[in-house]
């Protein structure tokens, strides 16, 4: 499964993590990512789809 939201696109971001000793090693911010099923087109479709797409309405979930 890619890690991408299908209604707005959102995918990991990349930067480091840093140490006291500000010694460098690479992270990934992940997101919130749910897998739910919705309503598109009157047809229920299982989609991936973030938190802030859930909670602001951009997704109807099937009953």
């Amino acid at each position: 499964m890619a890690r991408v939201c299908d209604i707005c696109g959102k995918k990991p971001v990349s930067g480091n993590n840093i140490s006291h000793a500000h010694n460098l090693t690479r992270r990934r911010w992940m997101p919130n990512l749910q897998e739910v099923r919705a309503s598109v087109n009157g047809r229920t479709k299982r989609m991936t789809v973030c938190t802030n797409c859930l909670k602001s309405n951009k997704v109807v979930k099937a009953a």
